[in-house]
């Protein structure tokens, strides 16, 4: 490894200041009023949100010889793999093993192999690539400035920057134009990545200059002029908690679905928005000869209550190092626990740390909840002309960061477990904190620069044939759950399990709901849902970190939602449907990533990276594709299910150009899906 750390941990260092000192006067002020933007930037697709998702969707415009602009509230590409820390490829074994993802995908992964010489160089034993965060943006950026010289397109890349307000049309149809907000280190300010995102987040949404940030408003406007009645630029929402949509003001769902035929293991008769899945400030710590010194954070006792290895299985320190371990520069001796083969941390090795009973931060109340809900938005302001303020609790994201500061002190010096009792947790002082604007998260004060989001605000697709109330993909869409299970027959009503059954019966639907055959009596499809508009796959099993019960998340004693994890489990491969990508209300808009029209259930497998990297390759291909047809993507799905000429058009441009729509042999008559793991 090249460069210095800087590792101290004392709390007269910098860490202190930025996690400590500053936590008690978080930065205010009062929003001043707009002025003349600085500069006019054209695109023909604005992409909102610089994670896999938005890459890919850059990626594709660009060969697709378009000028895409992409905004991106850190200075990395790639969010997951990059500025989120998560630099650990989430992947299924028959999907790895075929190599059946987007051509973009491929890429990274073929990248990321040539920079290291191998795929996996830390040697991780939960993924097959881990790999140090930063080089995930620098291959990301050789990625699309290889993709614009391709395809001769024109990026313009905008780091540093959030969208602001939205110019939308009186009929509410269109997007016109958008106003950004992009800031740099003030002068004689502390570089970028100084402050911890709960410090910097409201200073970034204002439009006046501070001591920390001199800002720059850009207008994005589209580069095309208007041709008929079809959009002439495309928008796409690829933010982490879809940002674009709470401010475009369509319809969405946040936290959990209540229950019903389409979601059964919902933990609730009724939606609640404000249990979503926790968000995780990822660090990385360094294996050391020597201990070194540790000292305890002074918010360390608020927090200590809540952190546990969680199973017995799992309760090995060398195993939740190796988990997901990005550095390994030498091979140390094979070792096993809980049924897991690994090798052994040895000094120099670095690890990533994201651990549910850990660095995640779960809050699942309307006291504390992360990401605001539109009732919560209208209360703040968020929804008046320029109040948007990124739609985020600043608090939470400050106790997500006390969190995993603490969580760092419990591995190497705590002795308790809140789920396994004392006796299990041993000191662990041979690690040290990596911080510093050179460490693998790229920040002085060592953690990610944007928590790892597991869930964000989805929309609610347009009413259409099959979904009268707006299209979603829900649970029974894509879950392998045998929902023959008692518990299912007691929880839904007797029509509703009725319809579950015949929903999960494929070909023999019309019998069960007609009364010919019992529900009982029907074997269900051993497949996903089959989409006619399928514009992109995905393949992850239904991966819970639930809320917890109570305010604050850490208090003690606190238990995780009842229930959360009744949906968890094993998935079939899956489909992304074009419907699940196009809101309500505006025609420019489209969708990529975390805020797809999923459920709660089925987001919590439509999460991980190949799938937002195959999400934003068909927003990409999507939205050029419209722009050279002259027609809106809505129009490419109004009459299903009867033939849509131009929708087959997409999807043959698609799979020419290595983006698949659908796994091998699908079709509504191969049952055969039980060999995908």
């Amino acid at each position: 490894m090249k460069g210095k750390y800087l590792v101290s941990f004392r709390l007269s260092s910098l860490i202190s200041f930025t996690l400590i000192s500053s936590f008690i006067a978080p930065y205010s002020a009062v929003p001043a009023p707009p002025r003349t933007p600085d500069k006019t930037v054209n695109c023909d697709i604005l992409v909102v949100g610089g994670g896999l998702s938005g890459a890919a969707t850059a990626y594709e415009g660009l060969l697709a010889g378009r000028t895409v602009c992409l905004t991106e509230i850190t200075d990395w590409l790639g969010g997951q793999i990059s500025s989120q820390g998560t630099s650990a490829l989430d992947e299924r074994p028959t999907q790895r093993a075929k190599l059946y993802y987007s051509r973009g995908y491929l890429e990274l992964r073929k990248r990321i192999e040539r920079k290291y010489g191998k795929l996996n160089p830390g040697d991780c034993w939960v993924s097959d690539s881990c790999y140090l965060p930063r080089d995930g943006h620098e291959i990301l950026r050789s990625m699309l400035r290889d993709a614009e010289k391709e395809g001769r397109g024109k990026l313009q890349w905008l780091p540093n920057t959030v969208v602001k307000e939205l110019n939308i049309s009186p009929d509410r149809k269109i997007i016109n134009s958008a106003i950004a907000i992009q800031h740099q280190p003030a002068p004689n300010a502390p570089p970028l990545n100084t402050f911890t995102l709960s410090q910097s987040i409201e200073d970034a949404y204002r439009y006046q200059n501070s001591s920390r940030f001199t800002k720059s408003i850009i207008r994005l406007v589209p580069k095309q002029k208007q041709k008929g009645n079809t959009p002439n630029w495309y928008v796409v929402d690829t933010t982490e908690t879809g940002e674009i949509i709470a401010l475009a003001d369509v319809p969405y769902r946040l936290g959990i679905d209540a229950r019903s035929y389409l979601e059964p293991s919902a933990s609730s008769a009724n939606n609640d928005p404000y249990c979503t899945q926790g968000f995780t400030y990822t660090f990385a710590m360094e294996a050391t000869q020597q201990p070194q010194p540790q000292q305890m954070p002074p918010f360390y006792p608020n927090y200590a209550p809540y952190y546990s290895y969680e199973l017995s299985r799992l309760a090995s320190f060398p195993l939740v190092f190796t988990y997901r371990r990005i550095w390994s520069p030498r091979k140390g001796e094979t070792m096993k626990f809980g049924g897991i083969t690994f090798t052994a941390p040895t000094p120099g090795d670095i690890s990533m740390q994201n651990w549910t009973w850990g660095n995640d931060y779960r809050p699942g109340t309307a006291k504390d909840n992360l990401i605001y809900t539109r009732q919560q938005l209208q209360a703040t302001g968020q929804l008046k002309p320029g109040g948007w303020m990124g739609g985020l609790r600043t608090d939470a994201l400050r106790k997500g960061e006390e969190n995993a500061v603490g969580f760092y002190y419990w591995l190497v010096a705590g002795t308790t477990d809140s789920q396994l009792g004392d006796g299990v947790k041993k000191p662990q002082p041979n690690n040290r904190f990596l911080s510093g604007l050179d460490s693998p998260m790229g920040t002085a004060h060592g953690l990610s620069k944007y928590p790892y989001m597991r869930e964000g605000r989805r929309i609610i697709g347009r009413l259409s044939w099959g979904a009268p109330e707006g299209f979603a993909i829900w649970e029974i869409d894509i879950s392998r759950r045998n929902y023959d299970d008692e518990y299912y027959r007691e929880a839904l009503p007797a029509r509703e399990y009725r319809r579950l059954k015949a929903a999960l019966a494929g070909l023999e639907a019309l019998s069960v709901l007609s009364g010919q055959k019992r529900p009982e009596n029907v074997a269900r499809r051993t497949r996903s849902t089959i989409f006619p508009d399928a514009v992109g796959i995905g393949h992850y099993a239904i991966d819970f970190h639930p809320c917890m019960t109570k305010s604050p998340p850490e208090a003690p004693g606190n238990t995780e939602r009842a229930g959360e994890r009744r949906g968890a489990g094993q998935a079939y491969p899956f489909q992304i449907a074009l419907r699940a990508m196009i809101p309500q209300k505006i025609d420019n808009l489209l969708v990529g990533g975390k805020s797809i029209a999923t459920s709660h259930i089925a987001a919590a497998a439509y999460r991980v990276h190949s799938f937002e990297w195959s999400s934003g390759a068909a927003a990409g291909t999507t939205a050029a594709f419209a722009l050279k047809n002259n027609i809106a993507p809505y129009q490419l799905v109004d009459n299903l299910p009867r033939q849509e000429p131009q929708l087959q058009n997409l999807q043959r441009l698609l799979e020419k150009n290595g983006n698949p729509t659908a796994f091998p042999d699908t079709s509504i008559f191969n049952q055969n899906w039980e060999d995908w793991k």
